[in-house]
């Protein structure tokens, strides 16, 4: 049997994704999100954030580029992944982040649309209608992307 490896997280950008296109217009996006939790201990409410890398490729990437942006609110599904590099100092580091698969904004929709495209959705809304909406994007929708294998990733 196989293992499974799926991470689930809800939390907001801790800066606006950063983008990169790589050799054969490969499409990368990274950026941290931040989860928190709060607990009571003697008496007091305690937070603990944590800090999660996040990694997007290709036509998720394009998305994200283009409607993520530091501080919203958003749903991720992905696994884990762990690589290794070389830093500065010929010293071999790991690091672990989030490959996203897809991902759900979350909250208004007004808090994803740019100043032009405030009126609309007012308008929208006086007449019944855009409450509820969320921008959904998975890896092979909505830009018909084929997520191919493990091995296309260049890390």
């Amino acid at each position: 049997m196989s293992g499974i490896n799926k991470v689930i997280l809800v939390g907001h950008l801790g800066k606006d994704p950063e983008v990169r296109h790589l050799d054969g217009g490969v499409t990368v996006a990274s950026f941290p999100l931040a989860t928190s939790e709060t607990y009571t201990k003697d008496g007091k409410k305690i937070e603990q954030t944590e800090w999660h890398n996040i990694v997007m490729w290709r036509g998720l990437a394009d998305i994200a580029s283009k409607y993520l942006q530091k501080g919203k609110l958003v749903y991720i599904e992905g696994k884990l992944r762990t690589r290794s590099f070389e830093d500065k100092e010929g010293h071999k580091k790991y690091t672990t982040e989030i490959v996203a698969e897809n991902f759900t904004m979350l909250g208004r929709k007004s808090d994803f649309e740019g100043p032009g495209e405030y009126n609309q959705q007012k308008s929208d809304e006086e007449n019944g209608a855009g409450h509820g909406n969320h921008v959904i994007a998975k890896e092979d929708q909505p830009m018909n992307y084929d997520k191919g294998t493990d091995d296309d990733m260049p890390f």
